[in-house]
């Protein structure tokens, strides 16, 4: 009689049978819910208990899978930052470059019709730079004596009076601005017609009214224009404005204070009239008269001396000297 050792574990059907009762389980279950219709809900609740173990299951997987796509996203947001900033950094270049344009577009337009209301020959001119002077207040422009630039010639914007060409080169012109402390300029009081000179003050870039009367009529707020008596300026451009007036009894002038009209330190073109300066010649003076006169009156008397002098006598010739004759010696007989 053979031994057969116990097994170890209860041994149950055996796994093809367990196969084939499984299996026939199954197809019934795919007919039940395929024709029937009736394990809709045991799925839905089957799935709704099953969930929280998925995602637990799941978790490790979106774990990696979102620290992937976080470490992905930040660097792509990084170098999509840094291409947003370099196009800030253009648009800004090129937003910039478009606005300056805009306003020299504007500034030519403005300077144009000033050039068409004047009636005046002009030409259109770009500052260069400054001089080199830190002492004067002079720039420096791209027209010259080839563009029939000379000396003299008024040089304004659109707002009004800049300055004065007082150095002409083939293809440059310097020009003295009218705050320069060496530049004078007759204005016109607009509301009381009153004549005056303005001079520069330097650096400061304001003018000054000199030698006025305290009781002048002249206020705060008047318009100077060019009264045009110097022969250079049109009449009636815009020159300054008063913003500062000290009437003193001690003082025998007042302090007047002026703001230039035109922007001196803001427009890069100018305007240049290539009117020439045609003013008659100054009559004498009063004084240059009386000099002409005396010095006529004194010629003329000179003149009448010399014809009613006697003419002068021939003068004598001396004669030659005599030697007187030596008597000869008498002969002893």
């Amino acid at each position: 009689m053979e031994y057969s050792p116990p097994p170890l574990f209860k041994q149950g059907a055996s796994a093809r049978v367990k196969v084939v009762f499984f299996s026939l389980i199954a197809i019934a279950l795919l007919f039940a819910d395929a024709r029937l219709h009736s394990l809709t809900m045991v799925r839905q609740v089957v799935g709704t208990v099953l969930y929280p173990l998925q995602m637990v299951a799941l978790f490790p997987r979106d774990l990696a899978v979102g620290v992937g796509d976080y470490f992905t996203s930040l660097s792509s947001v990084e170098r999509e930052n840094s291409a947003l900033k370099r196009q800030q950094a253009s648009n800004a270049q090129m937003l910039q470059q478009a606005q300056q344009l805009a306003a020299e577009n504007n500034q030519l337009r403005k300077l144009l019709g000033a050039a068409e209301q004047m009636g005046v020959p002009s030409i259109m001119s770009e500052i260069l730079y400054d001089a080199r002077d830190p002492f004067t207040r002079k720039i420096v422009l791209n027209r010259g004596s080839q563009h029939n630039v000379a000396p003299g010639q008024p040089v304004i914007d659109d707002i009004g009076v800049v300055g004065q060409v007082t150095r002409v080169f083939p293809l440059t012109s310097e020009v003295t601005l009218l705050t320069d402390k060496d530049q004078a300029i007759p204005v016109q009081v607009v509301r009381s017609g009153l004549r005056s000179v303005a001079y520069g003050r330097g650096q400061s870039g304001l003018l000054d009214l000199r030698f006025m009367a305290t009781n002048a009529d002249i206020q705060n707020g008047d318009v100077l224009v060019t009264s045009g008596i110097d022969g250079i300026y049109p009449p009636g451009l815009a020159v300054a404005k008063v913003v500062q007036v000290e009437n003193k009894s001690s003082d025998a002038f007042a302090r007047i204070v002026c703001q230039p009209t035109a922007g001196i330190n803001r427009n890069r073109q100018l305007l240049i009239l290539l009117a020439s300066a045609d003013i008659a010649p100054r009559p004498p003076s009063e004084d240059d008269r009386d000099k002409k006169d005396k010095l006529g009156k004194k010629r003329g008397r000179d003149m009448g001396k010399e014809k009613d002098a006697p003419a002068a006598a021939p003068e004598a010739k001396t004669p030659p000297p005599v030697t007187p004759a030596v008597p000869p010696k008498a002969t002893t007989p």
